[in-house]
């Protein structure tokens, strides 16, 4: 029994030695197994290398193991095991279940097992005690000597999860982590190493399992050869955590330590550190680079540097790019084959999307070297789903997260058709499983139109659809509600995942990706079904006899498919490593692409600490459990791992970083690349940041034709025209053109640059296709399209619609409360009263009424549809009865009186359309409602006043009105003025146009004030808005009790009798009114004649920093951008009264 330590740096051929030692063992005579041991992760790649280096009769005598397959070999010689293995699934499945079934003893974690991500992170830590040998009891005996209450108990609550773990899992399966204590157990019956020579490689730690296995295998082997990777052994046994090589220096003196307890003798070591290493010898930079990047003090390399590169890039994007670029470089002009080639980084989760979208659009093979999660899957989202439609009682989200994977028999057009509709009623809960067919309106409102018979044949469709989906998901939820055993529920879900025919759609789905060449997907599919049996199965067994209800079912299904990954075999031979810096090794490696080189990525940053911190890891270290390293004692390992990364080629090395995020949030460059940068002086960085379009630069962008198309895309876009393009971008462009394949595709994309984002003009016929002949139309459409013309085509040309959600919207609850308003005022006249007698008893008992009859004879009337919503008209019938008092009170005031309220221009109206003769001499019907009419009888004529209520804050501006911003109330005073004056056969004159809030204020007081003078603050902020006739009689007329500020409207008289200043933009003169009343008039036979042309063009107003862009629903459709040629807003300058006055009158003058 003999040690022998075979050290040198990394790449100084360690393994190489290995094999060779192996090579002339194999040689002699000798009958001695030879046992060549390494991490699990390499020992099928170790296996190739030794086949490669010996030939194939190196599997005669010698075999290569890993401690896992060792286990696996020992077993079967002398016996062990007798239960099945738990997977990782089944592990984290099982700790839930504890969990739940002992949260209340738990005094920490009680509530922890559905925090995401927890019971994987417990499930590591029981990993990680067991490669340490502490078991449950060690655990509690341990907690006694605690002195830190918050340590003692969170101690308490692992050990009662950990031997509850324990005790449930021994009954029928056995964990992988306890191989290696059975193995230490049977070692001893074991004749594997007796004998034999053993070679132990790759390995610079050791759990202390693997250290009790080395124990024994050192006592009963021949000799054990072990690798160090290192620059020397540590003679003096004082180790220096400040070391690159203190992880392999300490793993030494651990060995050192079992020899010497065992009387094992120390051979001679070999020293492998000549220079320049085996690895580098046709590289003096890279072997230069291994001997100094973490030396102190380091040597500058003189020459220049031709196998190490660096790149930095603007993004992840163009990094990856490049990468691409430089990879096809190396195979096209120096012969390297993608098999030679790796690309590595500390960020894979970060890289993998891009390197898989631009590495295929380079046709580059590639395998990423990572098992794959499972849980987002669609046939686990399928499963996760159904379960969670019970569990959340129907919810949207769960039922069309089912749905939309693909996998039900519902296609998306009608997934699509019965979404809306579900949308649009605020369909859930047993609303779905009813036996009575939907009748909800596919356009609900608070009127009762009668149903079309095409909305009729689409509920129609709309039923037959909601059965097709429920059925199977009914039939499953009752065989799995109530309480059942893991099987049952099992069992259910197997048999519905059965009737949908799941397993022949994932078989039709891998002809697809084979058809596709989705290897990858191929793969993952290939197992998908296999894995979700294998978990079906462990649930079965993990939770036996046990009942748990759908809910914890589910969590328990979900907690273990977050765990299962799928293990990819690479699909083919010559294809290029994309790995981890965690995963990646091999001695093939010629060429070495290190990506995200950043601070922070590459060395990587350490992950959180865990469940237990590393002050609490120190407690415990203290009172006499080791555990594994603390973050600070794996930052240092961090360093030696970055170093074995740097050191794997042995031709070329490519460092890259990105300085920004695609976010375009700053990143920094690791302290690798300042470090490489002092070392060799001459290395030169590439950059794409600024492109300086040099013949060489344009040649190396040149690819693959269509990784080269899209750059070609770039260059024109930037060129604008051939003529400008480089004589090398030139020439691409000709090789495209000149093939049918891709000149067609040129085509398309050079007319896109000569796009420009207007609209243009409608001809004749189409417009009258859109809106007939003898045009009618609303005045409030009409201030629309003077908002923006395609806007108004977008929603009342092509009737676009976004879609309809079951929420109260702004438009909604206006047009509720302005009908409950209405209702009122007809309420008053069939009980006899006017507003004069009204009181706050009276409102409140008729808006109670009133609110509550409109929302029962509301089919599917959202405000019974929650609690919430009852709630929320409970605050509408406040502000409802608030405006009363208000609207109240302000008639009360003055002697105009209401005489109408809800008052149409119609053709079956209150008032015929409002007729406005065109220049061509066609007329256009205007429609419209005034929300209230009041008037004043006087010797010179009536007085008309309109008030138009508002939900928000509508204020009137005049350099609106001169827009064609605010025509409704003008448009409507000039109506009536007309209609009525012929009515009454009197005089008809202007008193004003008003806005009125319809709202319930909150204000601000000092808490003294009386209940009246808080009534009058309240009635003050209710102040109405717009426009008077500037006559303090009529002004007097609306508000007798005008003290200076009216308390109701938007004016303010002084002790004299005469208007402020400063309210005399809310004041017109008759003849200004006139005037108005005539600019309204051209302005709409301006919209309408614009309108009839067929101009829909892009040209939303601004306003100060105000636009209709902001709330419009149809920006995604006009992609209106001001910086584009073509798009730009219609600027509204903001004017003084008189300076719009004048505007107004110089344009009348013209009409």
């Amino acid at each position: 029994m003999s040690l022998r330590f075979i050290y040198g740096r990394s790449g100084s051929g360690k393994s190489y030695y290995c094999f060779e030692d192996i090579k002339k063992k194999l040689k002699k005579d000798e009958e001695h197994p030879l046992i060549l041991l390494v991490p699990e992760q390499f020992s099928f790649q170790t296996e190739k290398n030794l086949i490669h280096y010996i030939g194939e009769n190196a599997m005669e005598r010698a075999r290569v193991l890993s401690f896992k397959r060792l286990a696996q070999v020992v077993f079967n010689e002398v016996g062990g095991i007798i239960h099945q293995h738990i997977n990782e699934s089944g592990k984290s499945m099982l700790i839930y279940k504890i969990m739940q079934e002992h949260a209340y003893r738990l005094k920490i974690f009680n509530k922890a097992a559905t925090r995401e991500g927890f019971v994987s992170t417990m499930s590591e830590l029981i990993t990680e005690f067991k490669r340490y040998n502490i078991s449950p009891e060690i655990l509690y005996g341990a907690n006694d000597t605690i002195q830190d209450q918050n340590l003692q108990w969170k101690m308490e609550d692992i050990s009662l999860i950990y031997s509850q773990f324990e005790e449930n899992l021994h009954k029928k399966y056995i964990d992988s982590e306890d191989d290696l204590s059975l193995l230490l157990e049977r070692l001893d019956k074991s004749k594997l190493f007796y004998n034999a020579e053993v070679w132990i490689d790759e390995f610079f730690d050791y759990t202390p399992q693997q250290y009790n296995i080395l124990e024994k295998i050192m006592n009963q082997a021949k000799r054990v050869n072990i690798t160090l990777a290192t620059n020397s052994l540590n003679e003096t046994r004082a180790i220096d955590n400040l070391d690159l090589f203190y992880p392999t220096k300490s793993t030494e003196d651990k060995i050192l330590k079992i020899a010497e307890r065992n009387n094992i003798s120390f051979d001679k070591p070999i020293a492998l550190n000549c220079s320049p290493c085996y690895r580098f010898k046709e590289s003096k930079e890279l072997s230069h680079m291994e001997q100094n990047i973490f030396a102190y003090p380091y040597r500058i390399f003189k020459g220049d540097t031709e196998d190490i590169c660096m790149f930095k890039a603007l993004n992840k994007y163009s990094e990856i790019e490049d990468t691409a670029r430089d990879i096809l470089k190396l195979v096209r002009d120096r012969g390297y084959r993608f098999k030679d080639i790796a690309v590595v980084t500390g960020d894979l989760d970060g890289y993998e999307n891009l390197i898989r979208a631009i590495f295929d659009e380079h046709s580059i093979l590639y395998f990423i070297d990572k098992k794959r999660e499972i849980v987002s899957n669609p046939l686990i989202v399928l499963i996760l789903s159904s379960i969670e439609v019970i569990v959340k009682r129907w919810s949207y989200e769960a039922v069309f997260r089912y749905l939309k994977t693909g996998l039900t028999d519902i296609s998306r057009k009608d997934i699509d058709l019965i979404e809306n509709y579900v949308l649009a009623n605020g369909i859930r809960g047993k609303k779905w499983t009813t036996e009575e067919p939907w009748s909800y309106r596919i356009k609900y409102s608070f009127s009762g139109d009668e149903i079309s018979e095409a909305e009729q044949e689409s509920l129609n469709k709309i039923n037959e659809l909601r059965f097709k989906i429920a059925k199977p998901l009914m039939e499953f939820h009752e065989n799995i509600k109530g309480k059942k055993t893991g099987k049952e529920m099992c069992h259910a879900l197997y048999d519905f995942l059965i009737k949908l025919n799941i397993e022949e759609k994932t078989q039709a789905l891998i002809q697809v990706f084979k058809e596709e060449n989705l290897l990858d997907k191929v793969n993952e599919y290939r197992q998908i079904w296999d894995a979700i049996v294998d978990i079906m199965d462990q649930i079965a067994e993990v939770i036996n006899e046990d009942k748990i209800d759908s809910e914890v079912f589910g969590r328990i299904l979900k907690s273990g498919f977050e765990e299962y990954e799928l293990g990819l075999i690479p699909p083919a031979i010559d294809q290029i490593l994309v790995s981890s810096v965690q995963r990646i090794r091999s001695h093939d490696i010629k060429a070495l692409y290190i990506v995200g080189v950043n601070d922070g990525v590459f060395p990587g940053a350490i992950a959180d600490e865990g469940i237990l911190t590393d002050l609490e890891r120190e407690s415990l270290r203290e009172n006499g459990l080791e555990l594994a390293k603390d973050t600070k004692s794996l930052a240092f390992e961090e360093q030696f791992l970055t170093y074995i990364t740097l050191t794997i080629m042995s031709k070329y090395l490519r460092l890259s970083y990105p300085i920004a995020s695609l976010e375009g949030k700053s990143l920094r460059p690791s302290i690798v690349i300042s470090r490489m940068k002092r070392i060799f002086p001459q290395l030169c960085e590439k950059s794409n940041i600024i492109a300086k379009h040099t013949e060489e630069e344009d040649i190396e962008m040149i690819s693959t034709p269509k990784a080269t198309f899209n750059e070609l895309i770039s260059e024109l876009r930037g060129s604008s025209e051939e003529i400008n393009l480089s004589k090398v971008w030139l020439d691409v462009y000709r090789w495209y053109r000149d093939r049918d394949k891709w000149n067609r595709k040129l085509n398309t994309i050079l007319q896109g640059f000569s796009y420009s984002n207007d609209a243009e003009i409608l001809d004749t016929q189409k417009v009258r296709k859109l809106y007939g002949h003898n045009m009618s139309i609303s005045v409030s459409r009409l201030e629309k399209y003077a908002s923006c013309p395609f806007a108004y085509f977008v929603k009342y040309g092509l009737n676009a619609k976004d879609r309809k959600v079951y929420k109260l919207t702004s438009p909604d609850l206006g047009s509720f409360m302005h009908e409950i308003l209405d209702n009122f005022t007809k309420y008053l006249g069939e009980k006899n009263l006017s507003w004069e007698n009204a009181d706050k008893s009276l409102y409140e008992t008729a808006i109670g009424n009133l609110v509550d009859e409109k929302i029962q004879s509301t089919p599917g009337a959202i405000f019974n549809s929650s609690p919430r919503y009852e709630h929320m008209t409970r605050g509408i019938k406040k502000i409802l009865i608030r405006t009363l008092e208000v609207i109240g009170e302000q008639i009360k005031r003055g002697d105009f009186k209401p005489q109408g309220s809800e008052l149409s221009f119609n053709f079956n109206g209150d008032f015929p359309p409002i007729s406005v003769e065109l220049h061509s001499g066609e007329k256009v019907n205007l429609i419209g409602r005034v929300d209230r009419l009041d008037t004043l009888k006087e010797e010179e004529g009536t007085y008309i006043r309109i008030i138009d209520y508002k939900s928000g804050n509508k204020k009137f501006s005049l350099i609106d009105v001169y827009y064609g911003l605010q025509l409704q109330l003008l448009v409507y005073l000039d109506a009536l003025l007309t209609d009525l004056e012929e009515e009454i056969k009197n005089n008809t004159l202007p008193a004003g146009v008003l806005y009125f809030k319809i709202d319930d204020p909150i204000v601000k007081g000092t808490g003294k004030e009386t209940y009246e003078e808080i009534e009058k603050k309240i009635l003050s902020r209710l102040k109405m808005n717009g426009l008077l006739l500037e006559d303090v009689d009529i002004i007097k007329a609306m508000d007798r009790q005008i003290d200076k500020y009216s308390d109701i409207l938007p004016v303010a008289l002084s002790s004299k009798g005469e208007f402020y200043k400063n309210v005399m933009g809310s004041l017109a003169t008759k003849e200004e009114f006139d005037i108005l009343r005539a600019y309204v008039k051209k302005t709409i036979v301006n919209l309408c004649e614009e309108m009839l042309e067929g101009n829909i063009s892009i040209k939303p107003y601004k306003k100060k920093e105000s636009t209709p862009c902001g709330f419009c629903e149809y920006s995604p459709i006009c992609q209106f951008d001001s910086s584009l040629d073509g798009n730009s807003y219609k600027n509204i300058q903001e004017k003084s009264t008189d300076e719009v006055w004048e505007m107004i009158k110089k344009d009348i003058t013209t009409f």
